[in-house]
């Protein structure tokens, strides 16, 4: 999936919903999908291919917990006020190492909001928005936390812990402000051997930097080490099973969670599926589709509108598609004005990047129709760098989140990369294309990072079957382009008690999106624990 200027964001025009992203981003990392991780130092995984799936299953730990993690499991958290009215913050510690829990500890920021009743309290409510590398503390107290029904709100304390290396724990860090803007304005789509040393040198710098910043957390920040995490939380917060809302890579996590611990797994949805039996470059390919079908979808609405710059009502969806890449080459030959305080232009890899990023939420669509006119027919970069800049989640003050390095971080070490040099990418262009003609070469280019990543991935591809768990709620949109709907569908025949449960539209993700037929069941199943039926449909 694509790293990156990574890709990922969840939906760029709701704030409640900007922590879930899946990530393929231009220059991030491989694969986000949880990157579609693999699962770092899976018991159970073999490498496989490219075009082929994987077959081991992830094996399930022993349901006694060892001796050497009691005092994790037992250790008390210490609630303080959040600086936000209604929540409540504490620090929990993780042994950086499983396999050495003696040789130093992590420290992992978690929040929670007390259930407000009334009505039977049911536990904890942990959520996971996705990146990897989205706050899930932000998306607790942003959206979460004071958006999810109140019914679910009422009965549940609505519980939220940042990932290991990302935001408020420990949080890796790469490059400075200046530097990642030079780094989000690289040409990922180069046109001769100098552009391609270009490229390859600034995945370098930004490994290296990352590197330098936190070299012995940078080899524990899988997903499976996050998993783990989740476990002990569960346990020092009295609940003896998990209840979990996960979005896009919060998926993998949740499913990650599921096969390791059955036995402990209660109500889970996840929602906006990842495959984790899929290797890095099929993740990205097929990631790569998905985009091109929601770039299709926008291009049908688009040229029914009378303000789109692509078209009008008798233009294809494919000359839509011509349309935008010629701009793109247009901008790639020379950027254009956008007003910025720092001086940067809009280049080709920015407007991409903008564009992606309203690809995850149709009501972003005229947004996007807005900035691409400004843009064609103005020569105004502003509204399309502003679209950019909120999927970098750059500050107004020219810095960062950790989102992008967090994202880079976890994916080249639950994945071995997608590819290994510039002639692999070259050889494989072809078929990146013919998956989406507009975003195809920038998305492989862009799955080259984890090349040069200094740590070597634990993970592999493998199945996630958690049997023995109850029933599982797996969520597929089927016109989602960062998650695409096979993957929902592959999740939950892996799963041995999946239920899967399908929005047919746009966007990524469905819960709490509009749809009154996925919210009630997904509410029901939280609240009373009736799972809907296999295969329920939901417009």
């Amino acid at each position: 999936m694509h790293t990156r200027r990574t890709h990922r964001r969840t939906r760029t025009g709701s704030t409640r919903f900007r922590g879930a992203l899946l990530a393929a981003a231009l220059l991030a990392t491989a694969c986000s999908a949880g990157g579609a991780s693999t699962s770092a130092g899976s018991p159970a995984a073999r490498a496989v291919g490219a075009t082929e799936a994987a077959t081991a299953a992830l094996t399930p730990l022993p349901q006694a917990t060892p001796s050497e993690l009691a005092p994790y499991y037992e250790q008390k958290l210490a609630w303080r006020d959040c600086g936000v009215p209604g929540f409540q913050c504490a620090t929990m510690k993780a042994p950086l190492d499983y396999a050495k829990p003696g040789e130093g500890d992590v420290r992992l920021a978690v929040a929670r909001k007390k259930a407000t009743g009334p009505g039977k309290r049911l536990g904890s409510l942990l959520v996971n928005p996705g990146g990897p590398g989205g706050s899930a503390i932000g998306y607790l107290q942003q959206y979460a936390g004071i958006g999810y029904p109140a019914k679910v709100r009422a009965q549940y304390d609505m519980v939220a812990v940042d990932p290991r290396g990302v935001a408020r724990s420990e949080p890796v860090e790469c490059l400075d402000g200046p530097e990642m803007d030079a780094y989000t304005q690289t040409d990922v789509t180069p046109d001769d051997g100098g552009e391609t040393d270009e490229l390859v040198d600034a995945y370098k710098e930004f490994a290296e930097g990352c590197g330098a910043d936190a070299p012995k957390l940078l080899r524990h920040v899988s997903t499976l080490e996050a998993a783990r995490d989740m476990d002990v939380l569960r346990a020092v917060l009295g609940d003896e099973k998990l209840t979990y809302v996960g979005a896009s890579y919060g998926t993998f996590l949740g499913a990650t969670y599921a096969g390791l611990f059955p036995d402990r797994t209660g109500r889970l949805v996840l929602d906006g599926a990842m495959d984790p039996s899929l290797p890095a470059r099929r993740l990205n390919l097929e990631q790569t589709e998905g985009f091109e079908t929601a770039f299709q979808s926008f291009a049908k609405d688009c040229v029914r509108q009378s303000d789109c710059p692509l078209g009008d009502k008798n233009t294809a969806p494919d000359q839509v598609g011509k349309n935008l890449k010629s701009f793109f080459d247009d901008l790639d030959a020379k950027p254009l004005p956008a007003g910025d305080a720092d001086g940067r232009k809009l280049t080709e890899s920015l407007a991409t990047t903008g564009v992606i990023a309203a690809m995850y939420d149709e009501g972003a669509w005229q947004q996007l129709r807005e900035s691409l006119t400004s843009a064609i027919k103005e020569k105004d970069g502003a509204g399309l760098l502003i679209l950019s800049d909120s999927y970098y989640e750059r500050e107004a003050d020219g810095g960062y989140s950790n989102l992008m390095f967090a994202n880079a971080a976890v994916n080249c070490l639950d994945l071995p990369a997608a590819f290994s040099s510039p002639d692999e990418v070259r050889d494989a262009l072809p078929e990146f294309e013919k998956a989406s003609p507009v975003f195809g070469e920038g998305l492989a280019w862009s799955s080259l990072n984890c090349a040069y990543w200094p740590v070597k991935p634990t993970g592999e591809p493998h199945r996630i079957e958690a049997a023995g768990a109850t029933p599982i709620v797996v969520v597929g949109t089927t016109r989602d382009p960062a998650t695409p709907y096979r993957w929902a569908e592959a999740l939950s025949d892996q799963l041995a008690s999946g239920h899967l449960l399908t929005y047919e539209g746009d966007g990524h993700t469905a819960y709490g999106r509009g749809s009154t037929c996925i919210d009630s069941a997904i509410n029901t199943y939280l609240l009373r624990g009736t799972a809907p039926e296999d295969g329920k449909r939901c417009s």
